[in-house]
């Protein structure tokens, strides 16, 4: 299998191998974003005025509170690096 798909990238050219690399940066930017929206709708606020109000603390640390905190902010860092890597793949720094 690994040979099979080493065979298939030296194949393809410079624009379809960006044109593949984007189309998974689309799709991993939209389920992050999908999360973050529905964490600022559960919570009514941004993660920064989540955090910034310390929600975790006041809901007294309960499991689904953190779970929450550390998906939410996962996926705003998700956001963060994906946005900067299609950037990167559009040519600009």
């Amino acid at each position: 299998m690994k040979a099979v798909l080493k065979k298939q990238i030296e194949e393809m050219t410079e624009d379809e191998l960006k044109d593949v690399l984007r189309r998974d940066y689309l799709r991993r930017l939209t389920r992050y974003r999908i999360t973050d929206d529905f964490y600022r709708k559960k919570y009514r606020m941004d993660f920064e005025s989540f955090e910034m109000a310390n929600i975790v603390e006041k809901q007294g640390y309960s499991f689904e509170v953190e779970s929450d905190a550390q998906e939410w902010e996962l996926a705003i860092d998700g956001i963060q690096t994906i946005e900067k890597k299609l950037k990167e793949l559009a040519g600009g720094n």
